[in-house]
């Protein structure tokens, strides 16, 4: 009986062993690869650095104090903002309503998720490009060739301060539509048939069970798709990159994200200090946003 218990409670100890090994390693790998150089972008963000000099100055605070007097900054922070708040809710909604017209068919169901979510795995570096090919002027440009055989005006698509942002959201969009979609319909399919048939005992249509079952049972999921989404569209880089003049983020500036602006500064102008700067101004508002999701989150329990 003892010897059955201390092989018990040896084989106990072995498994609660491995199960701390096994926990250690990605705990280790989150230190090194996430939390140190997120910690050290603080330290180099009260710092003058130009990255080729060994030396890192201390000036405390002086980076911060510069951002208020940067319109570069200001600019770049609005522009991110417009790529959120005009971005994501058309994404969400497209990604919604493709999602709940899915789940309503059985024939080609396959199909349709695929089309829909190949352009989110597909390399961003790519789409970027063959939509800024699109966007060309005529004879090169699709989308101003088919303007002029309907006998519209082009347009400056790519080359407009005004239409240029918009232009870089509609590949985004598409890109990432994809995403919202398989989330979505994810949720809707773990949503209870139970619900619906007791909806329609009680004389509910579809535009009822719409509004009264479907939706209020998607709440988590749509708090997670805004905040994810809040996020990958706080963090809009590639694109931008790949689809205005030289990478600039023009024109104008009317189209760079504040990830771009802190890239040329760090990269091309080599002020890692200021550019650290600004990380942490961005990592404290995705903080927020996170925060606020576990918040909401819980008050769903």
């Amino acid at each position: 009986m003892i010897r059955q218990k201390t092989a018990s409670h040896s084989l106990e100890l072995t498994k609660r062993r491995w199960a701390y090994t096994f926990l250690i390693v990605p705990i280790l790998f989150y230190v090194v690869i996430r939390f140190y150089p997120t910690f050290y972008a603080f330290f180099l963000s009260t710092t003058d650095w130009d990255i080729v000099s060994k030396g890192k100055d201390f000036i405390g605070l002086e980076n911060y104090r510069n951002l208020f007097s940067d319109a570069l900054f200001w600019k770049t922070l609005g522009n991110t903002g417009k790529y959120v708040i005009y971005g994501l809710p058309v994404s969400l909604f497209l990604g919604f309503i493709i999602a709940y017209n899915i789940d309503r068919i059985r024939l080609g169901e396959g199909f349709f998720k695929a089309v829909y979510f190949i352009p989110y795995i597909t390399s961003m570096v790519a789409v970027a490009w063959v939509w800024r090919w699109l966007y060309q002027p005529a004879p090169i440009g699709v989308f101003n060739k088919i303007l002029m055989e309907l006998g519209l005006p082009q347009q400056k698509f790519l080359f407009s301060q005004t239409q240029a942002i918009f232009s870089i959201l509609a590949t985004t969009i598409w890109a990432d539509v994809g995403f919202q979609m398989i989330i979505f319909l994810a949720g809707i399919k773990g949503i209870s048939t139970q619900y619906y048939e007791a909806a329609e005992i009680d004389g509910a249509g579809n535009w009822d069970q719409l509004r009264y079952v479907t939706l209020p049972l998607l709440k988590p999921t749509i708090v997670f798709l805004v905040v994810t989404g809040t996020i990958r569209y706080l963090r809009i880089f590639t694109q931008v990159l790949n689809m205005s003049y030289q990478g600039e983020g023009g024109p104008l500036n009317s189209t760079k994200p504040l990830v771009l602006y802190i890239y040329d500064t760090a990269f091309r102008s080599f002020d890692m200090g200021y550019a650290s700067a600004m990380t942490v101004v961005l990592f404290l508002i995705i903080l927020t946003i996170t925060l606020i999701q576990l918040r909401v989150m819980k008050s769903e329990e």
